[in-house]
């Protein structure tokens, strides 16, 4: 299982959804007050960094919980390839639906409270990170399953 080069490719690819789950997405600010995305939503940050949820983001945290973890289960299929197939093009989805997601929670936001500012964080691109890594992988289990299915015909 982990001697597969996809294998280590579905591992990367967790491991940078999964650190969404602890990175800030994106900031905003206006005039007096200053606001940070998060993957459960946009959060005001008051004097002593005390929080208030100000926009709950539901749908970035499915997406964000549902591509991790699809990422994640889909190693521990090695032994059904076509249905890892099946996953990895699912899963390619979400993370491209990840992305833009984030993008659109951090515009709209911006708008609804009237952030004069916004700036993206670097975390924005761990999804299309992810997305690539999730491609490659895709790519050697069909490999994979192209070898398996020829040592068949051999037979």
């Amino acid at each position: 299982m982990i001697q597969r080069i996809q294998t280590v490719y579905l591992l990367i690819a967790t491991i940078l959804t999964g650190s969404l789950f602890f990175l800030t997405m994106a900031e905003m600010a206006d005039m007096k007050d200053f606001y940070e995305l998060t993957w459960k939503g946009i959060y005001k940050i008051g004097p002593e960094n005390t929080t208030q949820l100000v926009i709950p983001g539901w749908a970035l945290s499915i997406l964000t919980v549902v591509a991790t973890a699809i990422s994640f289960f889909t190693i521990f299929l090695y032994k059904k390839r076509l249905i890892q197939i099946r996953l990895c093009g699912l899963n390619m989805g979400l993370l491209l639906g990840l992305s833009g997601m984030i993008y659109y929670m951090g515009k709209s936001g911006a708008k609804e409270l009237g952030a004069s500012e916004l700036s993206f964080s670097w975390p924005l691109v761990l999804p299309l990170v992810a997305l690539v890594l999730v491609y490659l992988a895709l790519r050697a289990i069909g490999k994979d399953e192209a070898l398996v299915r020829s040592m068949n015909r051999i037979r």
